[in-house]
């Protein structure tokens, strides 16, 4: 399969025809609205129509024609074409390309890896460096340099400690 990127999990079904309701793991549910297929368990779904509100996307899709089929994609992730994505602004990353991400300090010092990654209007990046896990709000000075090549992020140490909570 062509490289994929995963763009939402799906909650539930919605309604009696088949519809999903998908949680988007986009900046925009709306951005859910340029993807004509996506793949569910590895298998392609051509997307039939798409509806959109603030927190959630509603997807129709080829071979789902009722509830029952809907219901047995709970809880599975939505995955689509990176070549479909819409283009990002600069110095703005898919999720799925900074989870795995190494965090160092700018002087080197390793602190762990992005485990998760919890959207809101800041986002939060959970770490996790062996058996600890923390957080840190991705404010501003905090992060210096986002590598995806290499799976690096760099953060400033100073106003990292300021803002991670270790959990």
């Amino acid at each position: 399969m062509p490289e994929t990127i995963v763009i939402g999990e799906i909650l539930k079904p919605q309604g009696i025809r088949g519809e999903v309701k998908v949680k988007p793991l986009l900046d925009d549910a709306a951005d859910m609205h340029h993807f004509k297929r996506v793949y569910i368990g590895g298998k392609e779904y051509k997307v039939l129509a798409c509806r959109t509100d603030a927190q959630a996307a509603f997807l129709a899709l080829s071979g789902v024609a009722d509830r029952d089929a809907a219901e047995l994609l709970r809880g599975k992730e939505v995955a689509a074409l990176r070549a479909d994505a819409p283009a990002l602004e600069e110095g703005r990353y898919y999720i799925v390309d900074l989870i795995g991400c190494t965090v160092v300090t700018e002087k080197g010092v390793h602190l762990g890896e992005i485990a998760d990654i919890l959207p809101a209007h800041t986002d939060i990046y959970v770490l996790k460096d062996g058996d600890k896990e923390g957080m840190f709000p991705a404010a501003d000075g905090v992060i210096l340099d986002v590598d995806i090549e290499n799976k690096k992020l760099t953060v400033n140490e100073k106003r990292f400690f300021e803002v991670f909570a270790e959990q």
